[in-house]
């Protein structure tokens, strides 16, 4: 097995705004694992609020390429478990874990579907996002737009804005981005109508001294986000969210996220799959799980201006899965 890797710039449509900053592109890790002529690809994003460095990552990778280029092809599971021997952070082992999901499917001739015997019946939609601006900005895209599910992003509170976003006659769902005090989510709790949003996502900062102020009871359905890291215990989180969002680098990977789905399906929480500002790469394999999950936020590779890949694709909202082998994933 050959391993190789780039770091791509993504330059996004428009600036995207949320709480932690404002951003005009994204930069990903690409890695490449080769075998007997097919390649498998995942992706991972740099994200400075996250303290990832994909500079880091590249030194890392120079130091393990020959451990893994030594693996014999196996079972994913046991290529996950040997990631996890290398303790790697979980951007870089999602990217490899995907890379290799990608190439094992190829090289069985079966998609990632068939190998998981994976239902697919109707698909959830995505939303897409829209990031932090003036309400009017933010009702005057909602307007515009094709898609008919929406994410707004939030970085204050306003009652008078969530009412009229409440109004605005579209299917939206908040993400706060832990901008929202315990006395504004309290306010939230109170209110009937803040459960016609979809959900409202990661309203506090991550910890636990922040999400003990939250009632999964209550009228929103409150999402974990940030809270909703590797290794989480999600029966800790219970009381006080009702969804989590799975996103593939915060997990781990395809491998991880797949175990995390089981284990929240049995706590009776609802599911979302997410997504990093990300390239077609690191979207098809998160679109992969989309028939295991209730919400879908997979808009990343709408965000920019020049993709590199084909495969699974969103279109205004709409799920279109690659049928082709592995994740589907072919570089431009």
């Amino acid at each position: 097995m050959v391993l190789s890797w780039q770091i791509v710039r993504f330059n996004l449509k428009e600036t995207f705004s949320i709480s932690y900053g404002s951003y005009s592109f994204r930069e990903a890790l690409v890695v490449q694992l080769s075998k007997h002529g097919f390649s498998g690809y995942g992706e991972c994003t740099g994200i400075d609020y996250y303290h990832i460095s994909l500079a880091d990552f590249d030194k890392k990778l120079h130091l393990i390429k020959v451990k893994i280029e030594s693996q014999s092809i196996n079972h994913p599971t046991a290529f996950c478990q040997f990631l996890e021997s290398l303790q790697l952070p979980s951007f870089l082992r999602s990217a490899l874990d995907c890379a290799y999901w990608d190439l094992f499917g190829k090289l069985e001739n079966r998609s990632f579907i068939e190998l998981n015997a994976i239902n697919v019946n109707q698909l959830p939609e995505s939303s897409i996002t829209i990031s932090t601006a003036p309400i009017e900005e933010q009702l005057r895209k909602i307007e515009q737009s094709a898609w008919t599910k929406f994410k707004v992003k939030c970085n204050h509170f306003n009652e008078k804005e969530i009412e009229q976003l409440l109004n605005c006659g579209k299917t939206v769902a908040l993400d706060a981005n832990g901008s929202y005090s315990a006395e504004q989510c309290q306010w939230l709790e109170n209110h009937e109508l803040s459960q016609q949003f979809t959900y409202v996502e990661q309203p506090m900062k991550p910890g636990a001294e922040h999400y003990s102020n939250l009632n999964a009871d209550k009228f929103p359905n409150w999402m974990a986000d940030e809270d909703c890291q590797e290794n989480i215990d999600l029966k800790v989180l219970k009381p006080h969210y009702r969804s989590i969002n799975i996103k593939l680098v915060k997990c781990g990977g395809l491998t991880p996220a797949l175990e995390l789905i089981k284990t929240a399906r049995n706590l009776n929480f609802r599911i979302m799959i997410g997504c990093m500002t990300e390239s077609t790469v690191g979207i098809s394999a998160g679109a992969a799980l989309v028939p295991l999950v209730d919400f879908v936020d997979l808009d990343g590779a709408n965000l920019i201006s020049n993709d590199i890949a084909n495969g699974s694709k969103i279109a205004f909202g709409k799920v279109l899965l690659s049928e082709k082998p592995g994740l589907g994933i072919q570089i431009l």
